[in-house]
């Protein structure tokens, strides 16, 4: 089982390079800002790959959190990019 665990910690990690790759090159702020948000979603994955090896769940108030942060930054920065297109008023 312990094949899948770094299996899995390796694709992770192949899934954080490719975003800071395109968050180095994006063209766009949209395309940092969503590179941000996959490490965001690739570092909740790592905490449950390790969550699930160990088997101690004393790290999901972690996971939770970290989920809720990218959850939130996610919303905020489409409403954000949203209402800078829209010409900021309602």
């Amino acid at each position: 089982m312990i094949v899948v665990y770094v299996i899995a910690i390796v694709i992770l990690v192949l899934a954080v390079l490719i975003a800071m790759v395109r968050m180095a090159k994006g063209p766009s702020n949209a395309d940092r800002i969503l590179a941000s948000d996959v490490i965001v979603v690739v570092v909740v994955c790592g905490l449950a790959v390790v969550v699930v090896a160990t088997r101690s769940v004393s790290a999901l108030p972690i996971l939770v959190a970290l989920s809720l942060i990218g959850f939130l930054g996610a919303v905020s920065v489409a409403r954000f990019l949203v209402d800078r297109e829209s010409g900021g008023g309602r």
